[in-house]
């Protein structure tokens, strides 16, 4: 399963180990090589990403890897990326892990080829949904469960307990997905272990970071009691999915949320409708996308503002003064905390939870002027690499510091720097939505309590695809004189269910 998807994005006739690049030899790489294995003695199957973080360091802003036969180019130089972005002569590539999901993902948003028409279809006919007046409709319920997150934390803070910061957020996040997108409720508050669609979702992205890591002729020997619990999850994830759209299409009432347009609406030109296994793909995607990356942005950023208190201080005064007695923000309130969007778009450039993109060539070109590319090739840029080049970020790069994200210090960067939610036509649908959920629960969380750290602990990053801090776990107290939402504001949650 390994080759067949990499080999998908390529024209016939290239040889993996080309890639396209008619210059490779010009292409530093890794010393130490060795016939058939490549550059992986020494490496960590389990944090790939970051051991490509390390080489990027000391090969420059454009370099290659090589494993079991098969070479990869990456790059992270702003120049570079920015030469990438250009639409017209670069479009994205699914490759890599991206590709192992189509198994479950098929031609969704996120993982279909540029070729495959239901991209197109579903990004017209789902467009709307990310609209500011169907966002001003999602503000309430995201609001909803939010409370149902403070609630579990006041209890935390009342025991004097810690939180699994990671596994909240996963659950506010699924929670806030499913609701607004779907009319769903996994009841992931009411769970003392996770939902068995989160499971499942985290069992297939594993799955398809581990597909990467083994050489194609062995994964079926080596990953055989993987590849069977895969196919359970994904069996899982599609069960789940079918039992959602069978009972709106029996109950109704989305009241034109995602699914409702994902079934009733037709595309404003040519009229076509999405077909059922199209939605299923579409529901999965959104589902599994829109709130594993959020998830991660809003841990990492906890992370920073537990470890960095005058940030935090100067969040927390400006969540007061824009929000001032209300007991629960307004939809326009949201975006005038600008500092504490600075604070997640800090965290998102030292961390983007979405790590990577792949662009490939549309016609012959050269890259930025230096490396020659035919049709077809491609390169992974790395985007955490390209949110910490010295040459936009300066030499403190890896410093945690808000006011990066000034609006005179943005105007004054070269475009195409900070892109954590990738770049094009196929940038992330939803990046409206994550932001505002994200900057909402932390205005939320700042207002509410003081986030006390261990001082034992050490940043660990886990990697299945996307990026989440491992272990993470905070001590919430709860702030004094915090104005209780009115009785009559609280929204009903839906029965939970699996």
């Amino acid at each position: 399963m390994t080759e067949a998807p990499i080999r998908a994005g390529m024209p016939k006739g290239f040889r993996s180990a080309e890639l396209g690049w008619p210059e490779l030899d010009r292409i530093p790489h890794p010393p130490h090589r060795i016939p058939l294995l490549g550059d992986v003695v020494g490496v960590n199957r389990r944090t790939p990403l970051q051991d490509s973080l390390r080489y990027a360091r000391r090969l420059g802003p454009v370099f290659r890897r090589k494993a079991f036969g098969k070479e990869f180019v990456f790059v992270w130089g702003a120049r570079h990326t920015a030469d990438l972005a250009d639409e017209s002569r670069f479009a994205k590539h699914v490759g890599l892990g991206i590709a192992n999901l189509r198994p479950v993902a098929g031609d969704g948003l996120f993982t279909a080829y540029n070729h495959e028409p239901n991209w197109q279809l579903a990004h017209d006919v789902l467009a709307p949904g990310f609209s500011r007046e169907a966002m001003a409709g999602y503000h309430p319920m995201m609001l909803d469960v939010a409370r149902r997150l403070t609630e579990h934390w006041d209890r935390a803070a009342g025991a004097g307990r810690t939180v699994d910061v990671p596994g909240d957020m996963t659950k506010l996040t699924l929670e806030t997905i499913a609701r607004t997108g779907f009319g769903h409720d996994f009841g992931s508050f009411e769970r003392t272990r996770p939902h068995p669609f989160v499971t499942a979702m985290i069992g297939t992205l594993t799955y398809a970071q581990r597909l990467n890591t083994v050489p194609f002729p062995l994964a079926p020997l080596l990953l055989r009691s993987a590849t069977r619990r895969n196919a359970q999850d994904i069996a899982h994830l599609n069960r789940t999915v079918d039992e959602l759209v069978r009972a709106r299409r029996t109950d109704g009432g989305g009241q034109g949320d995602l699914l409702d347009r994902m079934l009733e609406t037709a595309h404003p030109v040519t009229g076509e409708r999405l077909a059922p296994q199209n939605v299923r793909r579409q529901v999965i995607t959104f589902l599994v996308a829109g709130h594993e990356t959020t998830s991660g942005a809003l841990s990492f950023a906890l992370h920073y503002l537990s470890r960095h208190p005058d940030v935090a201080a100067r969040a927390r005064a400006e969540v007061d003064r824009v929000w001032a007695d209300a007991a629960e923000p307004a939809y326009e309130q949201v975006a005038r905390l600008r500092y504490v969007r600075r604070v997640l778009d800090e965290s998102l450039r030292l961390w983007p939870t979405a790590p990577a993109f792949a662009r490939e060539a549309r016609e012959d070109t050269v890259l930025a002027g230096e490396h020659p590319m035919r049709r077809g090739a491609w390169a992974l840029v790395l985007t955490p690499m390209l949110h910490r080049d010295p040459e936009v970020w300066g030499a403190d790069a890896e410093r945690f510091d808000p006011d990066r994200f000034d609006a005179r210090a943005v105007r004054s960067r070269a475009p195409h720097t900070f892109k954590p939610f990738g770049t094009g036509a196929r940038a992330c649908i939803g990046r409206q939505f994550a932001l505002h959920e994200a900057t909402l629960v932390l205005g939320l969380l700042l207002r509410r309590y003081e986030l006390r750290p261990d001082p034992a602990y050490r940043l660990r990053v886990t990697e299945r695809l996307t990026l989440m801090p491992d272990g993470l776990r905070l001590r919430p107290e709860r702030r004094s004189a915090v104005r209780e939402p009115a009785s009559e504001l609280r929204c009903p949650v839906p029965g939970a269910g699996d």
